[in-house]
Protein backbone atom coordinates (compact mmCIF):
# COMPACT_ATOMS: atom_id res chain seq x y z
CA UNK A 1 0.00 0.00 0.00
CA UNK A 2 2.63 2.14 0.89
CA UNK A 3 4.51 2.02 -2.60
CA UNK A 4 0.97 2.30 -4.43
CA UNK A 5 0.71 5.20 -2.27
CA UNK A 6 3.75 6.85 -3.30
CA UNK A 7 3.51 6.12 -6.90
CA UNK A 8 -0.11 7.66 -7.01
CA UNK A 9 1.87 10.61 -5.57
CA UNK A 10 4.62 10.61 -7.98
CA UNK A 11 1.83 10.59 -10.72
CA UNK A 12 -0.23 13.59 -9.66
CA UNK A 13 2.41 15.48 -8.47
CA UNK A 14 4.03 15.07 -12.22
CA UNK A 15 0.89 15.69 -13.62
CA UNK A 16 0.34 18.88 -12.07
CA UNK A 17 3.80 20.17 -12.82
CA UNK A 18 3.26 19.54 -16.95
CA UNK A 19 0.00 21.39 -16.22
CA UNK A 20 1.26 24.55 -14.40
CA UNK A 21 4.83 24.58 -16.04
CA UNK A 22 3.09 23.78 -19.34
CA UNK A 23 0.88 26.46 -19.60
CA UNK A 24 3.29 29.11 -18.05
CA UNK A 25 5.00 29.97 -21.66
CA UNK A 26 1.64 30.63 -22.87
CA UNK A 27 1.08 32.88 -19.87
CA UNK A 28 4.00 34.58 -19.75
CA UNK A 29 4.12 35.55 -23.94
CA UNK A 30 0.46 37.08 -22.75
CA UNK A 31 2.29 39.03 -19.93
CA UNK A 32 4.39 40.38 -22.10
CA UNK A 33 2.65 42.05 -24.29
CA UNK A 34 1.71 44.34 -21.45
CA UNK A 35 5.69 44.58 -19.57
CA UNK A 36 9.06 44.90 -20.48
CA UNK A 37 10.83 41.41 -20.47
CA UNK A 38 13.33 42.44 -17.33
CA UNK A 39 10.46 43.80 -15.17
CA UNK A 40 7.99 41.62 -15.68
CA UNK A 41 10.31 38.30 -15.21
CA UNK A 42 11.44 40.15 -11.73
CA UNK A 43 7.98 40.91 -10.34
CA UNK A 44 6.64 37.40 -11.11
CA UNK A 45 10.36 36.08 -9.58
CA UNK A 46 8.71 38.37 -6.68
CA UNK A 47 5.53 37.43 -5.84
CA UNK A 48 6.95 33.57 -6.63
CA UNK A 49 9.39 33.96 -3.60
CA UNK A 50 7.41 36.18 -1.24
CA UNK A 51 4.73 33.21 -1.58
CA UNK A 52 6.96 31.24 -0.84
CA UNK A 53 8.47 33.20 2.27
CA UNK A 54 5.20 32.99 3.86
CA UNK A 55 5.30 28.86 3.41
CA UNK A 56 8.51 28.35 4.59
CA UNK A 57 7.94 30.17 7.88
CA UNK A 58 4.91 28.53 8.51
CA UNK A 59 6.31 24.59 7.32
CA UNK A 60 10.20 24.98 6.48
CA UNK A 61 11.73 25.28 10.01
CA UNK A 62 14.88 27.15 10.28
CA UNK A 63 16.67 28.03 6.99
CA UNK A 64 20.13 28.43 8.49
CA UNK A 65 21.36 31.48 6.35
CA UNK A 66 24.66 31.84 8.29
CA UNK A 67 25.49 28.25 7.32
CA UNK A 68 23.63 28.02 3.90
CA UNK A 69 23.93 31.26 2.20
CA UNK A 70 26.19 30.15 -0.23
CA UNK A 71 23.63 27.22 -1.51
CA UNK A 72 20.96 29.54 -1.75
CA UNK A 73 23.14 32.52 -3.45
CA UNK A 74 23.89 29.73 -6.15
CA UNK A 75 20.32 28.22 -6.42
CA UNK A 76 19.39 32.35 -6.88
CA UNK A 77 21.67 33.22 -9.60
CA UNK A 78 21.12 29.66 -11.29
CA UNK A 79 17.42 29.43 -11.15
CA UNK A 80 16.31 33.06 -10.99
CA UNK A 81 18.30 35.95 -12.36
CA UNK A 82 19.80 34.03 -15.02
CA UNK A 83 17.15 30.47 -15.68
CA UNK A 84 13.92 32.87 -15.36
CA UNK A 85 15.50 35.98 -17.21
CA UNK A 86 17.01 34.27 -20.15
CA UNK A 87 13.95 32.15 -20.22
CA UNK A 88 11.51 35.83 -20.47
CA UNK A 89 13.88 37.00 -22.96
CA UNK A 90 13.64 33.77 -25.55
CA UNK A 91 10.01 33.52 -25.17
CA UNK A 92 10.07 37.19 -26.08
CA UNK A 93 11.72 36.42 -29.35
CA UNK A 94 10.40 33.58 -30.15
CA UNK A 95 7.14 31.75 -30.18
CA UNK A 96 5.70 29.85 -26.63
CA UNK A 97 6.44 26.02 -28.60
CA UNK A 98 9.52 26.57 -29.70
CA UNK A 99 11.21 28.71 -26.77
CA UNK A 100 9.71 25.23 -24.74
CA UNK A 101 11.69 23.49 -26.94
CA UNK A 102 14.84 25.12 -26.35
CA UNK A 103 14.73 25.29 -22.82
CA UNK A 104 13.68 21.59 -22.56
CA UNK A 105 17.22 20.86 -23.62
CA UNK A 106 17.38 20.60 -19.62
CA UNK A 107 16.78 17.42 -18.99
CA UNK A 108 19.58 16.45 -21.67
CA UNK A 109 21.68 19.02 -20.17
CA UNK A 110 20.68 17.58 -16.43
CA UNK A 111 21.70 13.46 -17.27
CA UNK A 112 24.90 14.95 -18.55
CA UNK A 113 25.90 17.03 -15.61
CA UNK A 114 24.20 14.24 -12.81
CA UNK A 115 26.86 11.98 -14.50
CA UNK A 116 30.45 13.53 -12.98
CA UNK A 117 28.81 15.67 -10.54
CA UNK A 118 26.20 13.42 -8.73
CA UNK A 119 28.14 10.14 -9.58
CA UNK A 120 24.48 9.00 -11.45
CA UNK A 121 25.16 6.05 -13.84
CA UNK A 122 25.20 7.17 -18.10
CA UNK A 123 24.40 3.92 -19.68
CA UNK A 124 24.01 4.32 -23.34
CA UNK A 125 20.66 3.40 -23.46
CA UNK A 126 19.85 6.55 -20.89
CA UNK A 127 21.65 8.53 -23.48
CA UNK A 128 19.80 7.31 -26.33
CA UNK A 129 16.27 7.86 -24.24
CA UNK A 130 17.05 11.09 -23.66
CA UNK A 131 18.12 12.27 -27.26
CA UNK A 132 14.70 10.49 -28.55
CA UNK A 133 12.87 12.56 -26.01
CA UNK A 134 14.53 15.38 -27.06
CA UNK A 135 13.98 14.31 -30.78
CA UNK A 136 10.34 14.38 -29.89
CA UNK A 137 9.87 17.66 -28.64
CA UNK A 138 11.64 18.85 -31.76
CA UNK A 139 9.33 16.22 -34.14
CA UNK A 140 5.83 18.08 -32.23
CA UNK A 141 7.35 21.90 -32.76
CA UNK A 142 8.49 21.57 -36.60
CA UNK A 143 5.82 23.92 -37.23
CA UNK A 144 6.54 26.56 -34.94
CA UNK A 145 10.08 26.29 -36.12
CA UNK A 146 9.15 26.64 -40.18
CA UNK A 147 5.59 28.25 -39.57
CA UNK A 148 4.71 31.84 -41.45
CA UNK A 149 6.65 34.23 -39.11
CA UNK A 150 9.80 32.50 -40.81
CA UNK A 151 12.74 31.90 -39.42
CA UNK A 152 13.70 31.79 -35.99
CA UNK A 153 15.24 34.37 -34.35
CA UNK A 154 19.08 33.33 -33.59
CA UNK A 155 19.48 35.71 -30.40
CA UNK A 156 16.25 33.36 -29.43
CA UNK A 157 17.63 30.08 -29.89
CA UNK A 158 20.92 31.00 -27.71
CA UNK A 159 18.34 32.56 -25.34
CA UNK A 160 16.80 29.78 -24.95
CA UNK A 161 19.67 27.01 -24.92
CA UNK A 162 21.27 29.38 -22.21
CA UNK A 163 18.24 29.25 -19.42
CA UNK A 164 18.26 25.25 -19.95
CA UNK A 165 21.97 25.31 -18.83
CA UNK A 166 21.53 27.14 -16.08
CA UNK A 167 18.56 25.71 -15.62
CA UNK A 168 20.08 22.26 -16.01
CA UNK A 169 23.15 23.70 -13.40
CA UNK A 170 20.69 24.52 -10.86
CA UNK A 171 18.94 21.54 -10.70
CA UNK A 172 22.54 19.29 -9.94
CA UNK A 173 23.60 22.26 -7.56
CA UNK A 174 19.81 21.51 -5.70
CA UNK A 175 20.44 17.61 -5.71
CA UNK A 176 23.85 17.77 -5.17
CA UNK A 177 22.96 20.36 -1.06
CA UNK A 178 19.60 18.97 -1.17
CA UNK A 179 20.45 17.24 2.59
CA UNK A 180 21.12 20.39 3.71
CA UNK A 181 18.42 22.90 2.72
CA UNK A 182 14.73 22.22 3.06
CA UNK A 183 12.52 22.16 -0.18
CA UNK A 184 10.04 24.92 0.75
CA UNK A 185 13.22 27.55 1.60
CA UNK A 186 15.30 26.18 -1.91
CA UNK A 187 12.23 28.28 -3.51
CA UNK A 188 11.98 30.91 -0.90
CA UNK A 189 15.15 32.44 -0.46
CA UNK A 190 16.19 32.07 -4.50
CA UNK A 191 13.18 33.20 -5.60
CA UNK A 192 12.99 36.51 -3.44
CA UNK A 193 16.86 37.32 -3.88
CA UNK A 194 16.26 36.84 -7.43
CA UNK A 195 13.14 38.98 -7.63
CA UNK A 196 14.75 41.82 -5.84
CA UNK A 197 17.60 42.11 -8.06
CA UNK A 198 15.40 41.38 -11.58
CA UNK A 199 13.16 44.19 -10.61
CA UNK A 200 15.67 46.55 -9.65
CA UNK A 201 17.76 45.82 -12.51
CA UNK A 202 14.50 46.22 -14.52
CA UNK A 203 14.39 49.80 -12.67
CA UNK A 204 17.40 51.07 -14.75
CA UNK A 205 17.39 49.63 -18.04
CA UNK A 206 13.59 49.26 -19.06
CA UNK A 207 10.87 52.13 -18.81
CA UNK A 208 8.30 50.84 -16.67
CA UNK A 209 6.14 53.36 -17.89
CA UNK A 210 5.18 50.51 -20.43
CA UNK A 211 4.42 48.64 -17.46
CA UNK A 212 0.13 48.53 -18.73
CA UNK A 213 -1.39 47.39 -15.19
CA UNK A 214 -4.77 45.80 -16.96
CA UNK A 215 -6.59 42.61 -16.27
CA UNK A 216 -4.56 40.14 -18.44
CA UNK A 217 -1.19 41.66 -17.44
CA UNK A 218 -2.22 41.49 -13.88
CA UNK A 219 -3.55 37.68 -14.39
CA UNK A 220 -0.69 36.64 -16.04
CA UNK A 221 1.60 37.87 -13.48
CA UNK A 222 -0.05 36.72 -10.50
CA UNK A 223 -0.54 32.95 -12.39
CA UNK A 224 2.84 32.54 -13.52
CA UNK A 225 4.51 34.19 -10.19
CA UNK A 226 2.36 31.99 -7.72
CA UNK A 227 1.29 29.17 -10.17
CA UNK A 228 4.02 28.75 -12.70
CA UNK A 229 6.95 29.40 -9.53
CA UNK A 230 5.44 28.86 -6.17
CA UNK A 231 3.17 25.70 -6.49
CA UNK A 232 4.94 24.08 -9.23
CA UNK A 233 8.91 24.63 -8.09
CA UNK A 234 7.83 23.22 -4.83
CA UNK A 235 6.87 20.11 -6.84
CA UNK A 236 9.81 20.00 -8.72
CA UNK A 237 12.60 20.22 -5.75
CA UNK A 238 10.29 17.35 -4.06
CA UNK A 239 10.55 14.96 -7.02
CA UNK A 240 13.77 15.89 -7.92
CA UNK A 241 14.94 15.05 -3.98
CA UNK A 242 13.13 12.07 -4.49
CA UNK A 243 14.66 10.39 -7.23
CA UNK A 244 17.78 10.43 -9.53
CA UNK A 245 17.97 14.19 -10.98
CA UNK A 246 18.66 12.72 -14.54
CA UNK A 247 15.38 10.20 -14.43
CA UNK A 248 13.25 13.05 -13.00
CA UNK A 249 13.93 15.39 -15.20
CA UNK A 250 12.99 13.15 -18.29
CA UNK A 251 9.39 13.52 -17.26
CA UNK A 252 9.38 16.68 -17.98
CA UNK A 253 10.09 16.10 -21.78
CA UNK A 254 6.21 16.26 -21.22
CA UNK A 255 5.87 20.12 -20.26
CA UNK A 256 6.59 21.26 -24.11
CA UNK A 257 4.11 19.15 -25.81
CA UNK A 258 1.48 20.95 -23.19
CA UNK A 259 3.09 23.84 -24.01
CA UNK A 260 3.04 23.61 -27.67
CA UNK A 261 -0.78 22.44 -27.77
CA UNK A 262 -1.68 25.51 -25.33
CA UNK A 263 0.00 27.85 -28.09
CA UNK A 264 -1.55 26.23 -30.65
CA UNK A 265 -5.25 26.39 -28.98
CA UNK A 266 -5.19 29.56 -27.13
CA UNK A 267 -2.74 31.95 -29.23
CA UNK A 268 -2.89 30.88 -32.51
CA UNK A 269 0.86 29.77 -32.84
CA UNK A 270 1.79 27.11 -36.08
CA UNK A 271 1.63 23.31 -35.55
CA UNK A 272 2.63 20.49 -37.53
CA UNK A 273 1.58 17.18 -38.23
CA UNK A 274 3.61 15.64 -36.07
CA UNK A 275 2.03 15.48 -33.02
CA UNK A 276 1.89 11.87 -32.52
CA UNK A 277 5.42 10.67 -33.89
CA UNK A 278 6.69 13.17 -31.32
CA UNK A 279 4.39 12.39 -28.19
CA UNK A 280 5.43 8.31 -29.34
CA UNK A 281 9.28 9.29 -29.24
CA UNK A 282 8.56 11.70 -25.91
CA UNK A 283 7.21 8.27 -24.38
CA UNK A 284 9.83 6.08 -25.36
CA UNK A 285 12.49 7.84 -24.55
CA UNK A 286 10.87 8.84 -20.74
CA UNK A 287 10.69 4.76 -20.47
CA UNK A 288 14.17 4.24 -21.57
CA UNK A 289 15.79 6.40 -19.39
CA UNK A 290 13.76 5.31 -16.37
CA UNK A 291 14.15 1.63 -17.30
CA UNK A 292 16.16 -0.99 -14.88
CA UNK A 293 18.75 -2.88 -16.19
CA UNK A 294 17.93 -6.34 -16.40
CA UNK A 295 19.84 -8.04 -13.16
CA UNK A 296 21.77 -11.22 -14.11
CA UNK A 297 20.65 -14.18 -12.33
CA UNK A 298 23.48 -16.67 -11.30
CA UNK A 299 22.91 -20.28 -12.27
Amino acid sequence: MRIFGKRRFVVVAFALLVLFWGSSFAVVKVGLEHSPPVVFAGLRALIGGLAMVIAALLWGGDPNLRRDWPVFLLLGLFNVVLFIGFQTYAIMHLPSGSAAVLVYLQPILVGLLAWPILGETLTATKVFGLLLGFSGIVAVSAGSFSGAAGALSPLGVVLGASSALFWALGTVFFKKHEERVSTLWAVAMPFLGGGVILTALGLFVEPWGEVAWNAPFVASLLYSGLVGISLAWVIWFALVRAGEASRVASYIFVVPLTAVLIGVVFLDEPLGYTLLIGAAFVVTGIYLVNREPEKKTKE
